[in-house]
């Protein structure tokens, strides 16, 4: 009975005018909050998924990594057992370390990833070459996949580079005083194509094959730096992990994904929350509207209010309608808003009509994502600031109605 209350006193016509033009204005501002609140974390989600995707083109699903120190040991019977593990589609051995690349007067430090056969199945990085074609070379002629920050930093077309570079790699056990001749490895590489992924990798990595990464720096036979381990789905990756986990136990760090870039999980999630936070003001102020559009009505329908005291109403009907009544206002705004945001969403996903701005990036418009939960959760926040902002006038509605019952 409060709902029907609460809607007869929306929709009659108030004697001040003043309390239709502010009751309008609050709704208008739940729209406006609301929508916003839905198109901002659409788009977030938009730029999350994109960056997520690409650091899943060069981090793995799982990666097994020494828990001290440089190097891991990684037998053949390991390897038979992880081959064993339902759900592992394929692996790679990788044997990374930092090294100087040289071309003539240009220099750069790069981190070199020595990686073997498998590594095209279990990373995305061939998908991603513009130019070249995925070659690593052998032992005696390598060659290098770099990203194409690297490749400007060195002055080359990596895909048409006629002459070998030079490059310079510290061999293992080096100490704090090097010696040239013992520490440090001197040879020459080519290089085949160009990479371009994300500007972290860009700039910092350059590929080549497993046998010469691990000769030129001096690698025991099974020493590596690491094992990169791809699955068939995300699902199977929490069932797959704590058995990665039993075959290399002591010594050895194993990783899924979040795990490896913990922070950039960590930060984008804060940064969603910030967002939320700092959008859910504009419901807040709309907020105040409310309070003021429900302060002038409850002191219109004071006749109304003694009616219902007359027939028998208590304070807690009272308390209920226009409670009600704040609660239809932010249902209309939020149910409008939600929809507009929902409409807009739809289209830029079609047909792209809000470009990105700068040209430099993967795609030239804003991505957009739709979560449920989005929606819940506005609807939630919006639906917790119209009863809190309605309690108060509510609570005047009903003391009146008390006030009367004791004259």
């Amino acid at each position: 009975m409060h709902f029907l209350f609460a809607w007869r006193y929306f929709k009659a016509k108030k004697s001040t005018n003043a309390i239709n033009v502010i009751a309008w204005i609050s709704i208008l501002a739940i729209v406006a909050g609301s929508a916003a609140l839905i198109l901002v974390l659409s788009v977030f989600n938009g730029f999350e998924s994109l960056v997520k995707s690409l650091y899943s083109s060069f981090y793995t699903d799982i990666k097994v990594s020494p828990a001290s120190g440089k190097t891991i040991r990684i037998t053949q019977a390991q390897l038979d057992q992880l081959r064993g593990i339902q759900g592992i589609q394929n692996f790679s051995l990788v044997a990374e370390e930092k090294a100087l690349i040289q071309n003539g007067e240009y220099q750069s430090v790069v981190h070199l990833k020595g990686v073997d056969e498998n590594y095209r199945y279990v990373s995305g990085v061939a998908e991603h070459l513009p130019r070249g074609e995925y070659d690593l070379g052998t032992a005696d002629n390598p060659k290098l996949i770099m990203g194409i920050g690297v490749e400007n930093a060195l002055g080359v077309q990596a895909d048409r580079n006629a002459f070998a570079l030079n490059i310079y790699l510290p061999r293992k056990g080096t100490t704090e005083q090097l010696d040239p001749m013992e520490n440090i490895s001197n040879d020459s590489i080519g290089t085949s194509a160009v990479f371009m992924i994300q500007q972290e990798f860009d700039n910092k990595y350059g590929i080549t094959n497993l046998a010469f990464a691990k000769r030129a720096m001096k690698f025991a036979p099974d020493e590596y730096s690491g094992l990169e381990i791809r699955t068939t789905d995300a699902d199977v990756t929490d069932e797959a992990l704590p058995r990665v986990k039993a075959i290399f136990a002591s010594g050895y760090k194993v990783q899924n994904r979040y795990q490896q870039n913990q922070s950039l999980y960590s930060v984008m999630t804060l940064e969603r929350w910030i967002i939320y936070g700092v959008l859910s003001l504009i419901l807040v102020v709309a907020a105040f509207n409310m309070i003021g559009a429900l302060t002038m009505l409850v002191l219109e329908k004071q006749k109304d209010i003694s009616v219902l005291h007359a027939l028998g109403g208590n304070r807690k009907l009272i308390h209920r309608i226009f409670l009600s009544e704040g609660v239809l206002l932010a249902a209309i705004g939020g149910g409008a808003g939600m929809l507009i945001a929902l409409i807009i969403c739809i289209l830029q996903i079609n047909f792209h009509l809000i470009p990105l701005q700068g040209g430099s990036f993967l795609i030239d418009y804003f991505p957009v994502k739709l979560r449920v939960l989005d929606f819940l959760l506005v609807g939630a926040t919006v639906l917790v600031i119209a009863l809190i902002a309605s309690w108060l006038p509510a609570r005047k509605a009903a003391g009146r109605e008390f006030s009367l019952r004791s004259e």
